[in-house]
């Protein structure tokens, strides 16, 4: 492949061979010499106290080494699980942080908060001793539903906050909002709940930990997206482990979306179980253990207001939302109701005045963070249900309300209402393909052929704005952030040209060793399969920040194009010396130094050979070796948008929703590998699918219990649920990184909810249904129609939110 077709082109995922053949490495997959298992023991209680934890039996059975408790814990001078975002409310009030200890100390607030570890020789051994392991707890009331959280008299949480509420928090401009409510023609509102998920990766959580007490070094292999900020975290703040004596490897790992992006007490727990047994322990997450310990997603309570004038323009959004913060407090979770959904309200609308309110309340249930498109889908939902409302009441074609409210290209850069700058976009013309590739306007002859085979059938529209790329670190730290969010690229040149790349960000499925591979050939000019890249471990690659939020490329990327550039720098002073000329006169193009006007050159690996074999050089002004390392932090968040148009058919004998049709055109900026980006939105699409028709974690709200805590009871959306996708992508570059890319990852997810349920209650808005929870069930569409009778309305308040 020659120079000047790698970006742009879409080249096979030069990792998918070890992947496809069996030869990934997962942390399943590691063994290590002397290895020992560990099993936790979870509480069956959703809210209790620890009376006493009795461990004679378990640690008398043959091959069993420890059981280790939150008193062990204690004793040990362990520090808690920390948050890593502090969300200032209403009135610079901080948030309410509890302790969040690894293993529980006094009282359990969720099934599945681990109480005790077990070590044994086998697995077998581990499973019967946690078996044997006897806890006595007083059970307490629980609360899990956020809004009953709230209510006078709940169940607290935590003692010592007594009201369950985390923070209070607000964005916008209160008066201005209330006055353009004031003016307007017409209110339309709406209260409507975003449910919440399991991650559920294809490769569950696992952790395996070893201590060398004749060097005092730990080393942790973990399922992570973010190896890093587990070594910072868990080293510095819970075990007090020098950096220097602490390794963190995160190998193949198997999907993230969010739920590995945390650090979890079991990362903590195995590995300091590692130094009280001085042994290797391995644990792996079973995939019911999952259910009940992985991080979940979304569940937000949500009424919102729009404000129109008689024309229909929107004068004004007003939003009141209630998150989920669950038992404690996740790396991220209060930034995700917060400051990841906010901003996003004001979507790709010239709306001038939004006002929101968000209430965090702490829940019986498992703590909530970030599930790929981590407010922005939350948002999105709101705003796209509430802008169909108000076309429906106000006999406006939902296509022409958006048009006439989109920022037009023209004006940008844009700020919105809501803290952010849109540097670039054009959401009309995403608006506009998408209305033609679905074929917006034939939509009344394909309904007509439904309703002759006794279907009814929707169309579903939506368009949508995402801040990702996360983030610039001077933004992040003044809202919160307890850290820098930029990131890190380091370009080895080998004596044969050959190059290895270190890289902060971490690869878990996004294809990054081949498009971080295709951005390095095309600026060196050298071959793409002579391209390595390296990720995951904390001891050969710099400080890096990981990869959330769509931002390995507009972030981890724009670190790397920085290093690649120095390595160019470099190369034509070693190029001027071995062609004697001025420095100033070298040019270099497609791997090539030449002296400008000239056929002299020297190609990408006689450079790489001269740096390595330096003779005569002027030491004093040139040093051996080619390799450069660069930090990158953005000057704003990146902002791909998107309009997405869904087609659904109910059968009303059963209330099973098909999804028939979905297009998609989104911009996502500089496209460096097709193949990939199509495959992103594709993945993306297909969860967001999943949590408009199908996928719901749901609590008992009398026992706490996790009645959805299987796949027998967590429906995954299946092949056979996913029609052909068309996607379409289109490029208004990014004006402040110098690869110009905006982000694609998680655009389905933020994008697709809220065009599904869109087209479904345009599908049943004949019975005077005007909105539909998610997921459109077929039990729960079954209801509404059977409720509903043809010319019967009286349901709809009763099924609204």
């Amino acid at each position: 492949m020659t120079n000047g077709t790698v970006i742009g082109a879409s080249i096979l995922r030069k990792e998918d061979r070890r992947f496809l053949t069996g030869r990934g490495t997962y942390v399943a997959d590691i063994e290590r010499p002397g290895m020992t298992f560990g099993v936790f023991v979870r509480s069956p209680h959703a809210h209790a106290r620890v009376r006493a934890v009795e461990s004679a039996d378990a640690l008398a059975l043959p091959g069993v080494f420890a059981v280790l408790t939150g008193e062990d814990i204690k004793r040990d001078g362990i520090g808690g699980i920390p948050c890593g975002w502090c969300v200032t409310g209403k009135g610079g009030v901080p948030m309410k942080e509890p302790p969040h200890p690894a293993l529980a100390q006094g009282k359990v607030r969720h099934v599945g908060d681990p109480v005790a570890f077990v070590i044994a020789d086998t697995l077998a051994a581990a499973r019967d001793a946690a078996a044997a392991v006897a806890v006595n707890y007083e059970i307490l009331p629980p609360v899990t539903n956020v809004t009953s959280a709230l209510e006078a008299g709940a169940p607290t949480v935590f003692d010592e906050i007594p009201d369950n509420i985390c923070y209070d928090w607000e964005l916008g401009d209160r008066g201005a909002t209330e006055a353009a409510f004031k003016r307007a023609h017409h209110v339309a509102n709406i209260k409507l709940v975003n449910n919440r998920l399991v991650g559920n990766p294809m490769e569950p959580r696992a952790a395996i930990a070893e201590y060398d007490p004749a060097t005092a070094q730990h080393t942790l292999w973990t399922t992570s997206q973010f190896p890093h900020i587990v070594k910072l975290l868990m080293g510095n703040f819970v075990l007090k482990i020098p950096q220097h004596k602490l390794r963190v490897i995160a190998p193949d790992v198997g999907g993230g979306f969010g739920v590995k992006q945390f650090h979890y007490a079991e990362e903590a727990v195995v590995t300091w179980a590692s130094t009280k047994v001085g042994k290797p322990v391995k644990w792996i997450c079973e995939r019911s253990e999952g259910f009940i310990s992985d991080a979940h997603g979304r569940d937000h309570v949500t009424e919102a207001e729009l404000a129109l004038d008689a024309g229909g323009t929107f004068l004004g959004l007003r939003v009141r939302t209630i998150a989920n913060m669950g038992g404690y407090l996740s790396t991220f979770g209060p930034n995700i109701p917060s400051y990841l959904y906010g901003p996003l309200l004001a979507g790709v609308y010239t709306t001038p005045a939004i006002y929101c309110e968000v209430k965090a309340v702490f829940t019986n249930t498992l703590p909530v963070d970030a599930y790929r498109g981590a407010g922005r889908p939350e948002a999105t939902f709101v705003l796209e249900r509430l802008v169909d409302v108000a076309a429906r009441e106000m006999g406006i074609d939902r296509a022409e309300v958006r048009r006439k409210n989109t920022i037009p290209k023209s004006s940008y850069p844009y700020k919105t209402p809501v803290l952010v700058e849109y540097d670039n976009g054009d959401p009309l013309r995403c608006l506009e393909r998408v209305l033609v590739a679905a074929d917006w306007k034939g939509f009344s002859k394909r309904k007509a052929g439904s309703e002759r085979r006794g279907k009814y059938r929707g169309i579903g529209l939506c368009t949508f704005a995402e801040a990702c790329g996360l983030a610039p670190s001077r933004i992040a730290i003044r809202l919160g952030a307890r850290g820098g969010l930029f990131e890190s690229a380091t370009v080895r040149v080998h004596p044969t040209g050959d190059v290895t790349l270190l890289m902060g960000t971490h690869n878990h499925g996004q294809g990054h060793e081949t498009t971080f591979a295709q951005i390095v050939s095309e600026k060196l000019g050298v071959p793409f399969d002579n391209v390595q890249v390296v990720f995951g471990d904390t001891d050969k690659v710099q400080f890096g920040l990981g990869t959330y939020g769509s931002r390995s490329l507009a972030v981890g990327g724009s670190a790397l194009v920085k290093a690649a550039d120095k390595v160019i720098v470099k190369g034509k002073k070693i190029a001027a010396h071995m062609l004697e000329a001025s420095e100033s006169d070298i040019e270099f193009k497609a791997g090539i130094f030449s002296i400008a006007g000239t056929d002299r050159r020297k190609n990408f690996q006689e450079i790489a050979l001269s740096a390595h074999f330096p003779a005569n050089y002027p030491l004093d002004i040139l040093e051996p070796g080619l390799e450069e390392q660069a930090f990158y932090d953005p000057v704003n968040f990146t902002f791909p948008s998107g309009a997405h148009v869904a087609e659904v058919e109910i059968d009303p004998e059963t209330g099973a929703v098909a999804l028939i049709n979905y297009v998609a055109v989104d911009d996502v900026g500089t496209v460096i590998n097709p193949m990939i980006v199509q495959g992103q939105i594709h993945g993306g699409l297909v969860q967001g699918i999943g949590q408009a028709l199908c996928e719901a974690c749901v609590y008992d709200e009398v026992s706490g219990q996790l009645l959805s805590g299987s796949f027998m009871d967590y429906c995954m959306p299946r092949t056979d649920d996913i029609p052909p996708m068309h996607v379409e992508t289109l490029s208004t570059a990014c004006t402040h990184n110098p690869l110009g890319v905006k982000g694609c990852g998680e655009l389905g997810t933020i994008g697709a909810p809220a065009t599904v349920i869109n087209a479904v209650v345009d599908a049943l808005s004949h019975l005077g249904v005007t909105h539909v929870d998610m997921p459109a069930s077929p039990s729960r569409i079954w209801r509404i129609i059977d409720n509903a009778g043809v010319g019967n309305t009286a349901h709809q308040s009763a099924m609204r939110g």
